[in-house]
C-alpha cells in the first residue's frame, strides 16, 4: 500500500487526503499550526491519521508521495529534509489531476485570476457541466472525490505550479504577470515569471494558451521560452488576427476565421483590468463552443467577486469600498485608477517585497488621507510621506475604519486596498474584508 504524506491540514491538505484515502493510499495528514476545527472532524469521521502542533518525522520521511500545501515555502525544514531524501513532493493539482480525465482550464496571473476564474466558471455553467476550483471554494481533490465533473476552471497560484510534473491544462490563462511573492522567489522577479509560465510547460499543440498581449513581460518571455501550445492572444491596444481584441468599441474574438463580437459597454463589471478579465473568460468560452448568445448574456449579468472592489455602503454620501483581495500593488494600482471621487485610503500588512512607486501618480491625484494597518508600516510612511495631509497609523481594523469616517466628507471614497498580505493582523484576505464590512455596518 503507498503512503501518502499530507503537509498542511487545510482545504487542499484534507481534500487531497480524502482522495488519497479512497484511491487506496496509506494516507497520514500533518500540520505546523493548528489544523481547524471543522477540518479535524472530517479527518477523524474518515479515520484519516493526523497531527498538528509540530512535524514528527518519522512518520512523514518514510512517504511515497508528499502533497504539500501550497502555503508552505521550500526553506520550511520539513521540506528540505524530505528534498534531500528524494522524496517526491507534489501540489494538490498534480495528485488529483491523475484521478480524472476531464478538460482542464487553468488560470494564473498577478491579478484578476480569481475574477478571470469565477466569470469563466460563470458563463461555461450555463451549457457545460463544471466545477470550480483550485485557489477558490472547495478543493479540486475534493470535487474529483464528489462530483468528478467533465469540466474544471481551476484558478492556480505560483505556488501550486511550482510543485507540478505532469499537470496540463487543456487550455491556460496568464492574465499578466507583476512583481508578486517575490520574497518566496529569492527576490528574483524572474523566478516568479518561470514559475508562472510551468502552467503551460506540458502542453501540446493541441492545447492553448489565452494570454494578455499587452503584458511586455508575458511578451518577452514567450519569445525567449517559446512553448508548445496554440496561441490566443487578447489585447486592448493591437489588432489581433487570431485573439481577442477591441474593434470599433466591442470585444472582437477570432479563432480559425470563426468570429463573435459584443459591445464593451454592456459588460457588467467596468475598468480596463475587467474588460481584459471579460475577453480572457470568453475567449475560453468561444473555444469551447458556447453559444455567442450565453457569453454576451453572462458577461451582462455577472455580479463580481467578494472583496474585489466591492461596494459595501454608502454612509452620509461617502462611498465604502472593500478591496481586501489586492494583496500586491499592482492590483491596488487597478482600484486607485478606478477611484473619481477624493479617496481616504486604507493600507497596508505583511509587505512582499512591495515598490509603491508606481502608485505615486494616483495618491498625488486622488488620494487624501492615508491610514496605514499594519504592524509594521514604516515602508508606506516611507513611501508616501509629504504627499498627502494625513497620515495615521492604527492596528485595528474598527478604528481604522472610525478614523476614516471622521476623515471622509460627503461625495468622497474611503477604500480598504491593503497592496500586502494580510497575515500580520488577520487570518487571510477573507477575515480582512469581513472586518472592514462589519465595522462599516458598525458605523
Amino acid at each position: 500500500m503507498k503512503r501518502l504524506v499530507v503537509l498542511g491540514g487545510g482545504e487542499s491538505g484534507v481534500g487531497a487526503a480524502l482522495l488519497g484515502k479512497a484511491k487506496g493510499y496509506q494516507v497520514f495528514v500533518s500540520d505546523f499550526g493548528k489544523i481547524k476545527e471543522n477540518y479535524k472532524n472530517v479527518l477523524k469521521h474518515y479515520e484519516i491519521e493526523w497531527e498538528d502542533g509540530g512535524h514528527t518525522e518519522a512518520n512523514i520521511l518514510n512517504a511515497d508521495v508528499v502533497m504539500k500545501s501550497p502555503g508552505i515555502p521550500d526553506k520550511a525544514p520539513i521540506v528540505k529534509q524530505l528534498k534531500a531524501n528524494g522524496v517526491k513532493i507534489v501540489s494538490e493539482l498534480e495528485f488529483a489531476s491523475q484521478f480524472t480525465n476531464a478538460t482542464i482550464i487553468g488560470i494564473t496571473g498577478s491579478n484578476g485570476k480569481t475574477t478571470t476564474a469565477t466569470l469563466t466558471h460563470h458563463i461555461l455553467k450555463q451549457e457545460l457541466n463544471v466545477g470550480l476550483s483550485g485557489n477558490i471554494g472547495d478543493s479540486f481533490a475534493k470535487q474529483i472525490l464528489d462530483y468528478n465533473y467533465p469540466n474544471y476552471v481551476l484558478e492556480i497560484s505560483s505556488f501550486q505550479l511550482d510543485d507540478i510534473e505532469h499537470f496540463r491544462p487543456h487550455i491556460a490563462v496568464i492574465t499578466n504577470i507583476t512583481p508578486d511573492h517575490l520574497d518566496r522567489y529569492d527576490y528574483k522577479f524572474e523566478n516568479y515569471i518561470a514559475s508562472k509560465f510551468r502552467i503551460a510547460m506540458n502542453q501540446t499543440a493541441q492545447d492553448y494558451l489565452i494570454y494578455d498581449a499587452d503584458d511586455e513581460v508575458i511578451e518577452v518571455w514567450l519569445k525567449a521560452h517559446p512553448v508548445q501550445s496554440t496561441l490566443l492572444p487578447f489585447s486592448l491596444k493591437k489588432d489581433l488576427e487570431n485573439g481577442t481584441c477591441i474593434e470599433n468599441e466591442n470585444i472582437k474574438i477570432t479563432i480559425d476565421n470563426n468570429q463573435i463580437t459584443m459591445p464593451v459597454k454592456d459588460i457588467s463589471l467596468q475598468g480596463n483590468h475587467n474588460i481584459k478579465n471579460a475577453m480572457a473568460a470568453s475567449t475560453v468560452a468561444h473555444l469551447l463552443k458556447i453559444r455567442k448568445q450565453t457569453i454576451r448574456e453572462s458577461l451582462e449579468n455577472f455580479q463580481g467577486v467578494e472583496h474585489r472592489l466591492e461596494q459595501v455602503l454608502k454612509i452620509n454620501k461617502v462611498n465604502y469600498i472593500n478591496d481586501s483581495k489586492a494583496t500586491n500593488v499592482n492590483a491596488t494600482y487597478y482600484a486607485l485608477e478606478s477611484m473619481d471621487a477624493p479617496t481616504v485610503w486604507i493600507v497596508g500588512g505583511q509587505d512582499k517585497g512591495n515598490d509603491y512607486r508606481e502608485l505615486y501618480p494616483f495618491v498625488n491625484e486622488k488620494v487624501k488621507a492615508i491610514i496605514c494597518l499594519g504592524v509594521d508600516n514604516s515602508k508606506i510612511i516611507d513611501a508616501f510621506n509629504g504627499m498627502v495631509d494625513v497620515m495615521v497609523e492604527t492596528q485595528f481594523m474598527s478604528e481604522a475604519v472610525k478614523i476614516a469616517y471622521k476623515i471622509a466628507e460627503p461625495g468622497d471614497n474611503v477604500l480598504l486596498s491593503p497592496a500586502c498580505a494580510s497575515f500580520d493582523l488577520f487570518e487571510n484576505y477573507e477575515d480582512r474584508g469581513r472586518q472592514f464590512k462589519q465595522a462599516v455596518r458598525n458605523l
